[in-house]
């Protein structure tokens, strides 16, 4: 399977949200779709959810028109979406059942997934009597219990101590492992980049930087180097290149265990090695540079105070006291806060 947006345009009122966003995401894959509280991911997951219809573009599954359905589709919400009241096994059938199974069918998924996820004891509980941790694997079973073909997982670690994580690691590396489509959108860049393969982030909009990460990570590495002393500190090594070496490199930062440079010039790693040496710098370790995920981050989105009204329209109560979305007045309604771009609708 190949899920593929073309171009993407949404707009609410006069002011354009989605810029023309593009990417595609393959089967047995993990794509990490990553940006800022505002950036447009929420938006862009409900248009591929088929909760919003974009202005223009098209999202594609094997190269035809995408049109989601219950037994396809499978999405975690950051806010839980579930009945705190209501019995766990109760809801999760007749989860199972709006999405087109039998309630044999939606019973046996159930009893599946809540073991497998370790909260078979609480089958008939309420809801609202468990921890955090367990409310989010019981929402993740939740997510499964339809067994999609597609999955969007929005900070699926959130409220799980190390144990708990460890079973919702091995469950995400089975889901891809049996060749679903697995979007993964998360803060937290050490789970994006433990899971996925290919990045796409986002920011104003805009894809600013997507494809493999590997192939990322060294282009954003080339000709960099990194440099620690032993008996310097940070800081103190930084002084030593910008005033003595200021003709070989330049400093790009002190990260939180190196500094940070580029060789300029003719220059290369020996000779720096070499004149820093001079300068009876200690040298701790030296090497290539690799940036993190979160360091290329920041790098395409920057730091600035994110902008409010970027993302999506509120939400609002409907009459049956369900946070929802009422889709005549989205071009009605603006998100007054950054924090929107979190919330979701658990259909």
């Amino acid at each position: 399977m190949k899920l593929e947006l073309k171009d993407i345009k949404k707009s609410f009122e006069d002011k354009e949200i989605l810029h023309g966003i593009s990417f595609d995401v393959e089967g047995g894959k993990a794509l990490g779709l990553l940006g800022r509280n505002g950036a447009g991911k929420t938006t862009t997951i409900r248009i591929i959810m088929d909760v919003f219809h974009p202005n223009s573009g098209e999202v594609l599954l094997d190269g035809k028109e995408f049109k989601p359905d219950g037994r396809r589709f499978g999405y975690l919400p950051e806010e839980r979406g579930l009945y705190p009241k209501r019995i766990i096994k109760d809801q999760m059938i007749y989860l199972g059942m709006l999405r087109g199974l039998s309630k044999k069918e939606a019973a046996a998924n159930t009893e599946k997934w809540l073991k497998r996820l370790g909260v078979d004891e609480y089958t008939n509980r309420k809801l609202d009597t468990l921890s955090k941790g367990n409310q989010q694997k019981v929402q993740l079973a939740a997510t499964l219990v339809g067994e999609p073909e597609i999955v969007i997982l929005d900070e699926p670690f959130s409220g799980l101590d190390p144990v708990n994580s460890q079973i919702l690691k091995d469950v995400i590396r089975e889901l891809i492992e049996e060749g679903r489509i697995v979007i993964f959108s998360s803060h937290q860049m050490s789970y994006v980049e433990e899971f996925c393969e290919n990045i796409a982030i986002i920011n104003k909009g805009n894809v600013v930087l997507k494809g493999h990460l590997d192939d990322i990570k060294a282009e954003f590495g080339k000709g960099r180097k990194k440099v620690a002393a032993s008996n310097m500190t940070l800081d103190e090594v930084k002084a030593v290149l910008e005033s003595k070496l200021s003709d070989k490199v330049k400093v790009e930062r002190v990260s939180k265990h190196h500094v940070i440079f580029e060789c300029i010039g003719n220059a290369n790693g020996w000779d720096i090695l070499e004149e820093l040496k001079k300068e009876n710098v200690e040298i701790k370790s030296f090497g290539d540079y690799e940036p993190s995920l979160n360091d290329i981050f920041v790098t395409c989105v920057g730091d600035e105070e994110i902008e409010k009204n970027e993302d999506e329209p509120k939400e609002e109560k409907s009459k049956s006291g369900k946070k929802g979305i009422n889709k005549k007045k989205e071009s009605k309604e603006k998100d007054d806060s950054d924090k929107s771009d979190d919330k979701e609708v658990q259909e």
